[in-house]
């Protein structure tokens, strides 16, 4: 990875909570977040006693280098959702500048939390769709706006791949959303749910109480029978 290549945008434990369905009892779980990034969801989870890992190749860098690609990005991803603002839901935020703040302020959270979290091995740098965790290690594995939204870049075999490799480590997985970055449902998500079935898994989409871009407030929920 090059870090001139990654845009960062963190979320939070809410639109955590929102996007994959969290109950307390799921918080409790021993959980891998895939593809995290910048995102306050492991410092906010660690600071509430819970066990969570994040995996993302941008973990290689160190926190002074993604704050500089942060700022560098921020007015680039402001000015795109300012172009095509009726791609989204403005539930929760007054336009794009007031979404970009709080953006700002969860990534601000995640790197002072960072460095800590490296130590600890909260944050490893690791990359589908092959993992260094042993079977089983995870109860919940949660993947974040990596598999489906980039379905432009990551092939069908990518995915099919990686949800294998997250269902080895994990017994249960969590994708969010099934959109690709045209707002369109994923071309792959049929294909994949059909191969997962025909090898024994369970795998369901299920509404969730977070929508940002329209139509995408669905997750696919995988387990392991």
């Amino acid at each position: 990875m090059k870090l001139n290549e990654v845009v960062p945008w963190g979320r939070t434990l809410e639109e955590y909570k929102l996007m994959f369905n969290l109950s307390e009892t799921d918080l409790r779980a021993t959980i891998l977040g895939c593809g995290d990034g910048p995102a306050s969801f492991n410092a906010e989870i660690t600071e509430l006693g819970y066990s969570v890992k994040s995996i993302d190749p941008i973990y290689q860098f160190s926190a002074p280098q993604i704050r500089q690609r942060v700022q560098e990005t921020y007015e680039q991803v402001i000015s795109q959702l300012n172009l095509n603002p009726n791609r989204y839901v403005w539930k929760h935020f007054n336009g794009a500048e007031e979404l970009g703040q709080v953006r700002l302020a969860t990534m601000e959270r995640f790197l002072l939390d960072y460095e800590a979290g490296k130590i600890t091995g909260r944050y490893l740098p690791q990359s589908l769709p092959k993992l260094e965790f042993a079977d089983n290690q995870f109860e919940l594995c949660l993947c974040s706006h990596l598999l489906f939204l980039y379905s432009d870049k990551l092939s069908l075999d990518f995915h099919v791949a990686s949800i294998n490799e997250l269902l080895r480590i994990s017994k249960e997985v969590r994708i969010f959303p099934l959109l690709n970055l045209d707002c369109e449902l994923s071309p792959y998500l049929e294909p994949v749910i059909q191969d997962l079935l025909s090898k024994g898994f369970s795998a369901s989409v299920q509404p969730v109480a977070y929508e940002f871009q329209k139509g995408g407030n669905q997750m696919l929920k995988i387990n392991v029978l």
